[in-house]
Parts: C-alpha cells; structure tokens; sequence
C-alpha cells in the first residue's frame, strides 16, 4: 500500500519491534552472556512442559518439543514484547483436545495455521489494544475452568487407568474416570505422588535448578527402581512410537523437526486428511478459539512482562509475531503456540535483556531432542501428569478466584462463577463469549443508571426564563441502553410549556438510537405546538444530529451553545407569531 493510500494516522507494525528495541539500548557481549544463561535455564524448564502439554492435548511429546523449537524463535524475532517466552501453554488444552479427537493431528495443525493467519491480521488491523476490553472476572473464571478440566484429563495417567480414553466432556469424562477407579495401578500412584510431592517442595529450597527437572527426574528414578522389581510401568517410550523414512523407534525421534505438509498428517481415523470447503468450515470455529486465546494469553503475558522490567510492549507486533510463529509451526509438525507466563517470568528472573534469551531457549530445546530422545523416552506418564497438576493449580488462580468471591461486585461473582461453568461443563469458547455478552450487558445496564434527565426550578445561573419555559438538565451519555428512559421523561410536561430547553453541556456522547429518539421526541412536541432548543452540544454531536436530519427550524427547534443565548431566543420564539406560513425567520439559530 503506497503512503498516500493509507488511513489517517495508520502506521504499520514493524515485526521484531522488540529485538530492534534492544539493540537500540546497545547490545554487548555482557547483555548477550545474560540472555544466553537465561535462555538454558528456559530451555532446561521447557523440555519437560513442552512434552507434558503435547501429551495432554492428546499428541505424541516430539510435537510441542517441535512448538517450542520453530515457534519459539520465531515469535522471539518477530514480536512486540522482549520477554516473551512463547511455546504450548496449558491454557490451550481444553481447545485443542477435541480438535485432535473429532480432526486428528492433521487436523490440529490446519486450524493451528488457520488461527496464525487470524492472528496476524489482527495484528495489521492494529486490534492489539481491544484484548485490555476483556473484563477480568471472564479471563479468572475460563483460566480456573481450564484449570480444572486439566487436572481431570490428568487423573488417568496419575491413577495409571490402562487403557482409559477420555472425550471432549468434562462430565462424561468425571463418569468414565469413576468407573475406572477399582484398576488403578498402585506403582503409578506411587510414582506420581513422589513427583508431586517434589515438585511442591523443591521451589522452597531457594536453589537455581527447576522444580520441574528435579520433580521428573526423582519420577524417573522411582520408575526405574519398579521396573527392576519387575513392576511394569507406563512411560513415553512405552506409549508413543515412531516411523521416520522406514526407520522406526520408541518415544521421541532423535533428530530436528522436519518440513511437511500439515494436511498430509493424520485425521483422527489415522488417514491423511481430505482439504476441503467442509473441513476449512468445521475448524474455522476453534480456529478462532485458537486466536482469540494466543491473543489474550500473549498480551497479558507482555503486560506483566512490561510490569517486571518496566518496558513497553507493542501489542500489535506482538499479535503478528505470535500469528507468524503459528503460520509456520505446523509445517515442521508443532502444535499452538503462545506467550506462557510462568517460563516469561523465570525468564526476566534470570536476567534476560532481549528476545535473543528465546532463541537461545529454542536451541537447548533442539539439542535435548537430538541428543537425549532416548533419556526422554524412560519418563513416566504418571510423573508427567503430577507436573501438569501443579501447572493446572497455578493455572486455576485458586487464590485471586476466591478473594473476587469474596470482595467483588455481586454483578461481577455471576459472570466469574458463570464463565467458569461453563468451561468446565461445556468448552472455552461459549464461556468467553457468555461472559463477555453478559459483562457487556451489565455494564451498559450501570451506564443507563449514570444517564438522567431533570427538571430545573430554576437554571443555575442568572438567565431568567419566563413561565412558558421548561428548562431541563441531562447529564450522562445518550445511547441505546439510556436514551429512552432518558427521553420519556421530557414527554410529560405542563400545559402551557410552549418550549423545551434541553441542557446536554454533561452529555459526552450520543448514539443513532439517542438521536432517533430526540427527533421522534421533537416531532412529538412540535405536533403540540412545543418548540425544542438544544443547549451545549458539543460540534461534532450538533454535526451528528444535522446530519440525521434534526435540523433547525424558527420557533421550533434551535441549536444553541449556552443558556444565555437559549434565554434571548425564547423571549424572541414567545413574542413572535409562529401560525402564519410566512413567519419571521431568524439568523441567531
């Protein structure tokens, strides 16, 4: 688009904003030797969450070591914020799981793509900004819902439930998991109560090695000791495998992630998936649960970022970064991606100073799939689901949710209670959508209680209005949800009114709907032989009702700016014989 061709004030946003925003504040050798130890201590954490999320969205592990890799570079050098540690995140497991039951991996990556495209137009059409209108109460109520729908999918592998294959209804799934319950496996209980033990315990010793490595490595080493007993245990290289050009192994490929074409990957009855009009349909709608998510998770991530390090984001780059990491993810065989808070926050915590920390984090990840795929192989399922129970608790902000209980607005308690609800009953993106309809839908409701309309005695100021003169004050914004309870009023009014004086100085906006009913109203009265004056419009609301076609008329309707020139006009309407066709006209309306 050529400059002389663009909007009014449009700027473009600039992908890597972030990276060039660091080499502007000088990048040494020092500010790379911090982002290179915080990016190890990153890619250290992330093996682990990346295999586990993989898991519980219902992928082989390699697929969100794959997320981390491609995706976690890209959006690095791509985005707005430079802190940002992007990969699979929690969050986005209620949504992708049914994607990966009902369409397949294949499936998942398509509307993985799709949501990337989504994302970046986003980001163009510089909508970053409208993510802060998503009121708290429905992001604290869908994040403890997907808190809770995580920990359920997790049971089976913590009780070590053989063979359990749970669906896309939390319900459903609560039923199967109580059925199940007599053949849990007490080895597996073991090992996952040791894992989470660990990983409870180890963040209070204050040392510099993740909780998440050492709570998976004491899973592994109780595994090994069962095993040598003779105690069959369930592990990634027991329950994933893989086929690579005719060579074939268990657990984790050991080598980089390669291109292919994401609708040449499996659906969900282990054939390649047919592209068409029907398929692009069914995923367009979790394609836009996918975006909608990326957005809300990546840009607060980038605030709380900014809130640590006392940067500014731009929410705009960030929204392109994060749709070009998930453009091209699928085609290396990664799942979602997203900013993810806890890794972003131990990020800044080690000391990074720019996005070259993410890359340095995607590579570590790369070296630990090329060179210890076999050692990821002996990790329990039973250890993995204990890590993904403690990131489902730290999701669920159990804390904030009962303390909004408590001390919020009672208006507010139903749209948190309601949105967490129907996450749990239903999905994610029927408790966005409820909770923000219903958030709208009270907060237009308090704006209407702002927007009143009264009668004054007398005008608080010293124009002296004669007898025939109603004079009224509205104050508060005209639209849709206030404008007819506002306008009602001025319907009932004295017999010998013969005109109306509205003050709208204290109104700050008007609506199509406020101006229809101002002009339904001045016709009313105009049939009663009432005449209308508007006083204090602002130039652009005068400009609006204008071009309505509420337009000024000699003795029955005038625009004026203050109460002193609406006293000299009505002394000059009431002496003034209006019946006639040929009336005075003035030039002061």
């Amino acid at each position: 688009m050529s400059r002389m061709h663009r909007p009014s004030g449009y700027v473009f946003p600039m992908p890597g904003s972030a990276l060039f925003s660091a080499w502007r504040e000088g990048y040494t050798l020092a500010t790379l030797k911090r982002d290179i130890l915080a990016g190890l201590t990153i890619g250290v954490v992330a093996v682990p969450l990346s295999m586990a999320l993989a898991i519980a969205t219902g992928v082989p592990p390699q697929h969100g070591l794959y997320t981390a890799i491609v995706a976690g570079a890209i959006i690095a050098l791509t985005g707005g914020s430079r802190f940002n540690i992007s990969g699979p995140t929690a969050a986005f497991v209620v949504i992708l799981f049914p994607i990966v039951a009902n369409y397949g991996l294949g499936g998942l990556l398509i509307a993985t793509l799709m949501a990337g495209a989504i994302l970046v137009a986003l980001g163009l059409s510089r909508l970053g900004s409208l993510i802060q209108y998503v009121p708290y109460p429905v992001i604290l109520g869908f994040t403890a819902g997907i808190g809770v729908v995580i920990a359920l999918l997790q049971v089976p592998d913590f009780l070590g439930l053989a063979g359990l294959q749970l669906g896309d209804s939390t319900l459903h799934n609560a039923m199967l998991i109580g059925q199940a319950l007599p053949r849990l496996s007490w080895a597996e209980v073991s090992i996952g109560l040791i894992t989470l033990a660990t990983l409870l315990i180890w963040p209070r010793l204050k040392t510099p090695i993740p909780a998440p490595l050492v709570g998976l490595a004491v899973g592994t080493g109780a595994a090994a000791l069962l095993m040598a007993g003779g105690i069959e245990v369930d592990t990634i290289a027991s329950r994933f495998s893989w086929t690579f050009q005719g060579t074939s192994g268990d657990g984790i490929p050991p080598f980089a992630p390669g291109f292919a074409a994401p609708w040449r990957l499996p659906g969900a009855d282990g054939t390649p998936l047919e592209v068409n009009f029907a398929l692009i349909q069914a995923l367009l709608g979790p394609a836009l649960a996918i975006a909608l998510l990326a957005a809300i998770e990546s840009l607060l991530c980038a605030v709380v970022a900014d809130g640590l390090t006392r940067t500014r984001h731009d929410p705009n780059v960030e929204l392109i970064g994060q749709g070009l990491g998930n453009l091209v993810v699928p085609f290396f065989g990664g799942i979602t991606a997203t900013a993810a808070l806890a890794r972003t926050a131990t990020n800044i915590k080690s000391g990074a100073f720019s996005p070259i920390a993410a890359v340095v984090h995607s590579l570590v990840v790369l070296l630990a799939v090329v060179a210890l795929a076999k050692v990821l192989g002996f990790v329990p399922m039973a250890a993995l689901a204990a890590l993904l129970m403690i990131i489902a608790w730290n999701m669920s902000e159990a804390r904030h949710f009962m303390h909004t209980l408590k001390s919020a607005p009672a208006s507010d308690v139903w749209v948190l209670v309601i949105c967490f609800a129907l996450t749990v009953i239903f999905d994610m993106v029927l408790a966005v959508a409820v909770g923000v309809g219903l958030a709208a839908a009270l907060f237009i409701r308090r704006m209407a209680q702002l927007t009143t309309t009264q009668r004054l005695a007398t005008p608080a100021s010293s124009e002296h209005f004669p007898p025939e003169v109603a004079l009224y004050k509205v104050s508060g914004p005209l639209f849709f949800g206030a404008a007819e309870k506002a306008i009602a009023t001025l319907r009932i009014i004295d017999r010998n009114v013969r005109i109306v004086i509205l003050d709208m100085r204290d109104v700050p906006s008007l609506d199509a709907t406020a101006m229809l009913a101002l002009d339904t109203l001045r016709r009313e009265l105009g049939e009663q032989g009432v005449g209308v004056m508007f006083v204090g419009l602002a130039p652009r609301m005068a400009l609006k009702i204008k071009r309505a076609g509420i337009k000024r008329e000699a003795g029955k309707l005038a625009v004026v700016g203050n109460l002193a020139h609406a006293e000299r006009l009505a002394h000059r309407w009431l002496s003034t014989t209006h019946s006639s066709p040929g009336g005075k006209q003035y030039d002061d309306l």
